[in-house]
């Protein structure tokens, strides 16, 4: 996913949220037109989120550290390799839970004045904005594992 030394950018990251979310919405309202009941959400799941987008974000301090010259011990280039990885894959994960419980909130929007369509469409709405915590994790962590232009690691 690194093009030209950039990484995952914002921009990607919002295709895949808004394609996702697109493809999500008219599969998931076929399958609710057919009889068939959305796949739930819950609570849990988007604290399960925000946690995952916790570590995600510490893991990339100790690289910033490192990078800064504030570091006690030397990195090890593979970590800081693998603390990459790690963050774009949790941008554009977190672009995919966006979009796909953004769908799932916006085919139960016609129905919001049942009690259970509208608590199920706030849990989907709290899943997808944990989401969008987990991409801007992700893209930050992303961002503190970049090299200075001048590529001398300090130390």
């Amino acid at each position: 996913m690194v093009r030209d030394g950039r990484g995952v950018t914002l921009g990607l990251v919002a295709v895949v949220a808004l394609g996702w979310t697109g493809l999500a919405f008219v599969g998931l309202r076929w399958w609710s037109d057919q009889g068939n009941r959305l796949p739930g959400a819950s609570w849990a799941a988007a604290v399960l989120v925000v946690f995952m987008a916790a570590g995600v974000y510490a893991a990339g301090l100790p690289v910033r550290r490192f990078l800064r010259g504030h570091a006690r011990t030397p990195m090890n280039p593979l970590r800081a390799m693998r603390t990459v990885v790690l963050a774009q894959a949790a941008a554009l994960t977190g672009a995919l839970v966006t979009g796909w419980y953004a769908a799932q909130a916006l085919v139960l929007l016609p129905n919001l004045d049942v009690a259970t369509v509208r608590s199920a469409a706030l849990e989907a709405a709290a899943l997808a904005a944990a989401g969008g915590v987990l991409t801007a994790a992700g893209l930050r962590a992303q961002a503190m594992c970049r090299l200075p232009d001048d590529h001398d690691p300090p130390g």
